[in-house]
């Protein structure tokens, strides 16, 4: 996963306040996805393996509402038989970024905010929609 500096550093701040604020955690492994999804990196067997299994979770989650116990089973499973993925072209932007969840003041904000921007990054790669939906 390749992230800027300052990119890293907001994520760092969404995560702290996710494990020190109660209820800011339960959508936790939506943050983790989503942030995952919009940081793709390089050409390395290990990144696009990254990206392909935070869509598949991303996928599962947001269409077929799977809680984030499902979606770890389901991730380490897919990370057991395949190991070599193929790159998927990222967009060329996102609607909304980790900056966009610092301004929530409260626990359902919060968690609303997560929701939006994994709906945004997912729709993001509506591109790579076909593929992913076959790998899950």
């Amino acid at each position: 996963m390749t992230s800027s500096s300052g990119c890293w550093e907001t994520f760092g701040q969404v995560l702290a306040r996710e494990f020190s604020e109660p209820g800011w955690f339960a959508e936790h492994r939506l943050t983790v996805d989503t942030y995952a999804a919009q940081h793709p990196g390089e050409d390395d067997r290990r990144q696009r393996q990254s990206v392909a299994l935070h869509l598949i979770a991303l996928c599962h989650r947001l269409e077929h509402r799977l809680d984030a116990e499902a979606l770890l089973r389901i991730t380490q499973r897919l990370a057991t038989v395949r190991r070599d993925w193929p790159r998927l072209t990222p967009p060329p932007a996102y609607p909304m970024t980790a900056v966009d969840l610092l301004p929530a003041s409260s626990a359902e904000e919060h968690l609303a905010l997560v929701r939006q921007w994994a709906d945004a990054t997912w729709k993001a790669w509506r591109g790579s929609h076909a593929q992913v939906r076959a790998w899950a």
